[in-house]
Order: structure tokens, then sequence, then C-alpha cells
């Protein structure tokens, strides 16, 4: 169980990607987190930085996709100035979720990434499905809300039982 809560990959931020060793690896489709992942929790908006960055993304080929826990308007108010499509309401870890947004990008899991900041939530999810897993240091930690602070605890305990291990 435990190895299913270890990313493939782990960057500071998204901006860290090698986007063509993601190419080169066959990865043609990108799953994202939206809060802590692209932006903090209470930035409702792309930021400039971020904006060039999807643009990038697009650019080189890779379809992209949000899947958030968050609610529709949250998510919403986001992506679709952006024309992304996304899922909302997405009660990660499971895995039916991920299905949909495998369904929107029209790719398979070996051809997939998923990007996102919670071991508990995003690489959990991404692992059971079979993606490849990258672990974000999460933007903002003091704006998390009260589920996703305990889930920071678990996260603690958990890298302390792999360090062990």
């Amino acid at each position: 169980m435990l190895n299913k809560l270890v990313p493939r990959q782990q960057v500071a931020t998204v901006y860290e990607l090698v986007l063509t060793e993601l190419w080169e690896r066959g990865i043609r489709g990108i799953i994202t987190d939206l809060d802590n992942t692209l932006v903090s929790a209470r930035t409702p908006l792309a930021t400039p930085e971020l904006i060039k960055w999807l643009s990038e993304l697009q650019q080189l080929g890779f379809k992209v996709v949000v899947l958030s826990n968050n609610g529709e308007a949250r998510v919403s108010k986001f992506a679709a100035p952006l024309e992304i499509p996304f899922v909302y309401g997405a009660r990660k870890p499971r895995i039916a979720a991920f299905h949909r947004a495998l369904s929107i990008l029209n790719l398979k899991p070996e051809e997939t990434a998923v990007l996102g900041d919670q071991l508990l939530t995003d690489v959990l999810g991404g692992n059971r499905m079979g993606l490849y897993t990258v672990l974000v240091q999460p933007i903002a930690l003091q704006e998390e809300g009260f589920f996703t602070r305990v889930n920071r605890v678990i996260e603690k305990l958990i890298r302390l039982v792999n360090k062990n291990a």
C-alpha cells in the first residue's frame, strides 16, 4: 500500500517540470490538480506565469485537464477563461474522476501524468490508475482547509515510515 503513496517524480513547482522529458517518456496528457498545485487556494484566476506555462504545454502537444475536489464554481471560474476542460467534485483518490479525466483527454493511463500537491489524493489516485505521478510542493500551506491540514499530518507520518522502511 505504501508504494501507492510514492510519486514517480517530485518538483518544487510545475515550472520545474522538464516537459520535453515527459514527452520523451510517452506522456501526452496532463491531469492537474488546481489548489496549491497551479495557484494558491485563494487565487481565483491563473497568473500570467501560469498562463504562459499552460500555453507552452499546449504548443508542445500536451492535452490538459484540471481535476479538483473543489466545487464547480471554483473550478469553472479558473478553467473556463483558459478554455481548459475540468472535472470538479472529484473526490480524489477515488478513481472514477481520474477515469473521467482520461476520457476527456482520450488517452491511456501510461500516456498521462498527474500533477498534484497531496500524497493522499493526487498521488494515491494517480498511482492506483497507473499514471505517471508528479508531486508538487504546495504553494501556500497557510491557506489550506481543515481536511487538507489533516492530510498533511498523515503525509508527514507516511514520509517517516517510508524513510525507515
